[in-house]
């Protein structure tokens, strides 16, 4: 069965390859992005809508034109964002804000707008694109993590609630990927020295490595679209080894700490 998806930032990267792997199968898409004259798409299965996902009102009147446009809707991708990069005494407040307003606050005011939708329908998907940061962070990306970390707190629970209603919630979690997140949607806080040695190395490797990234965001986008299509899909979906492999290892140093502390840890009974 064909479906019908409202992707949000859709001027490049994720969105873009979501965009083009769903029309692919035969799907209808609404598009997205602040400005859709960045937006082109081949066929007729495919509308644009602009969205700025810190506008109150701009996700009901999404969600709503995808309702009016294709009979119903189907799946909601947030994948709407921007890369941060400074360590957390470089960060502003502004900045901090500004991260969790677009990638924590925005993701969840297009969910809560297409919720009641999908519910009604007793079916449908919805898609957060996370990172491997959304489970683990190091020095540089504090702001960036804590906007994923929010995200996926809020998106297990949103899980457990909607499951009875047959609606399936799909936490994407990429390592490296070839988009533009670290070059022209990076946003980079005032360096000072004192972090040179830390957060710095994390804005040069970041920097040096735009372009390079080993992960091709239209095999992902394939990959989450067979998925969504599928009967069953995991709660998280790491993308690339090196996702695979830094989430393995944070999961083994956890489980360590557990280990190693568990004696204070349930020493705190009456």
């Amino acid at each position: 069965m064909a479906l019908n998806w409202l992707i949000t930032g859709c001027s490049s990267g994720f969105g873009r390859a979501l965009t083009l792997a769903a029309l692919d199968r035969g799907d209808r898409v609404m598009a997205t992005a602040r400005r859709p004259s960045d937006l082109a798409f081949p066929g007729d299965q495919v509308r644009t809508f602009p969205l700025d996902v810190t506008d109150p009102d701009a996700p009901q009147r999404a969600v709503d034109a995808t309702v009016d446009a294709f009979g119903r809707l189907d799946v909601v991708v947030n994948n709407a964002g921007f890369a941060t990069v400074g360590a957390v005494e470089e960060t502003t407040m502004d900045e901090l804000r500004e991260t969790m307003e677009v990638m924590f606050f925005g993701a969840v005011a297009v969910t809560k707008a297409a919720v009641p939708v999908l519910r009604a329908q007793g079916r449908g998907a919805i898609v957060q694109i996370s990172s491997m940061g959304g489970q683990l962070s190091f020095a540089g990306v504090g702001a960036y993590s804590a906007a994923k970390f929010a995200l996926e707190g809020l998106s297990e629970a949103l899980a457990a609630e909607l499951a009875p209603h047959g609606v399936r919630v799909m936490i994407v979690e990429p390592g490296a990927f070839r988009t533009e997140l670290n070059g022209s949607r990076m946003i980079a806080a005032a360096p000072l020295d004192a972090y040179r040695d830390t957060a710095g190395v994390t804005r040069e490797n970041l920097a040096a490595d735009d372009g390079k990234q080993p992960g091709d965001p239209a095999k992902a986008a394939r990959i989450i679209v067979d998925l969504v299509h599928g009967d069953e899909a995991p709660l998280r979906l790491p993308l690339g080894r090196d996702a695979v492999d830094a989430l393995r290892a944070h999961r083994t140093r956890l489980a360590d700490d557990l280990a190693r502390w568990e004696h204070l840890s349930v020493a705190t009974a009456h």
